[in-house]
Formats: structure tokens, C-alpha cells, sequence
């Protein structure tokens, strides 16, 4: 099993203000696009061999960014559907609901096109993702890239090592950062958290 690049697309308005962005489709900052372009060196130092991406413009501008222009997008790396927590920041959420907890909590629901998802919903999104990247390791000699959003790609990184969805909670990745998930005996690592050059 080849490795996996993980590529957390940079700072919004939203993110920076921690409000919950999930299918909300809002551009990146100027100081975004900065963090993305600082990944270039990073990515260009690997042969990639397939590249996967976020319909979202966030992911997108990412990908293009960081000299990946051409990615596939792929739907099932959307963030999390937070339904009717969209646009709102943990401390607002936890006026009502004191303790809430996204990872073991899920989402309040939402109107018909943004229902919001369970944690598990997610963690089966995550899956189908993996399966596609491995597929695309099986048949390449470079890294597999995924250019997505954070509480998604935390999910994801908590079942490439055989964790709940919820355990996604270990992992906190910041905007415009490259994480690595390798193989160490056959067995899935954590190679690389939460990687950022220098501004």
C-alpha cells in the first residue's frame, strides 16, 4: 500500500472565524491562497500518480494552487454536511446544547437539500474514498493525493488506521496543511501531521 497526501485546503472567512463550513461554498482568503502556494514545494518533491479533490471551490483553488490543477473531483470528499449547525461556531451550538461534541454529537437537522450527516454517515463516505484511493495506489507508482476539508479528511484519517469515525477527534489539522499516511510492517501510520512550510 503506497502513501496518501493529505491536503486540508487554506484559510477562509468562515474557517477563520471557526464557523462550521460545511457545504457552504465560500472562496478562500488572500492569506489562504498564501498558505496553499507555501505547499508547493512539498507536493513537487513527490511523484504524484492520481489526485482527488473536493467539488467545493475552497478544495479546488487548493488543488490549482498547489500545482495539481487537473485532480479528479470527487463528491464524496465534501465536508461534513453539518445541516443546521451550518455557518455556526461550537460556542454558539453549546448555549443549547452544553457539552456538544461534533465527532459523538452529529448534527442538528437541516432544510431538504442540507439534511446534515451523522458521524458514521461520514466515516462511510470516508470508506468509499479509500477504496478509490487504493484503487488508484494499486495502479500508480507515486502518492495519491486528496485536496479536502478538515473534519472530513479527520474522519478519514481515523478509518485508514481502523478507528470510529469518531476518534476523526484525535486529529486536529490546520488550513493549508500536507499529512502524510503511510505504511510502517504492513500496517497503516500516520507518516506526517498537520506538515507546513514556514511563512
Amino acid at each position: 500500500m503506497g502513501d496518501l497526501f493529505l491536503v486540508r485546503h487554506g484559510e477562509t472567512e468562515w474557517s477563520r472565524s471557526g464557523r462550521h463550513t460545511g457545504r457552504t461554498d465560500v472562496p478562500l482568503t488572500e492569506r489562504g491562497r498564501d498558505e496553499a502556494r507555501l505547499l508547493v514545494p512539498l507536493i513537487r518533491s513527490h511523484r504524484i500518480g492520481a489526485a482527488f479533490v473536493s467539488p467545493l471551490q475552497r478544495a479546488r483553488e487548493t488543488a490549482e494552487l498547489i500545482g495539481i490543477p487537473d485532480a479528479r473531483v470527487d463528491a464524496d470528499l465534501c465536508e461534513w454536511d453539518y445541516g443546521g449547525y451550518e455557518g455556526v461556531t461550537t460556542p454558539e451550538i453549546q448555549r443549547s446544547r452544553p457539552g456538544w461534541f461534533l465527532f459523538t454529537d452529529g448534527v442538528a437537522p437541516g432544510p431538504p437539500d442540507r439534511p446534515g450527516e451523522s458521524p458514521e454517515q461520514v466515516g462511510e463516505r470516508a470508506d468509499r474514498m479509500l477504496a478509490k484511493a487504493d484503487a488508484a495506489l494499486a495502479n500508480t507508482e507515486g502518492v495519491v493525493v486528496l485536496i479536502a476539508h478538515g473534519h472530513f479528511l479527520r474522519v478519514l484519517t481515523a478509518r485508514r488506521l481502523g478507528l470510529s469515525p469518531r476518534h476523526g477527534a484525535l486529529f486536529q489539522l490546520a488550513t493549508g496543511a500536507l499529512c502524510r499516511l503511510g505504511t510502517e510492517h504492513g500496517r497503516p501510520v500516520v507518516a506526517g501531521w498537520n506538515i507546513r512550510p514556514p511563512e
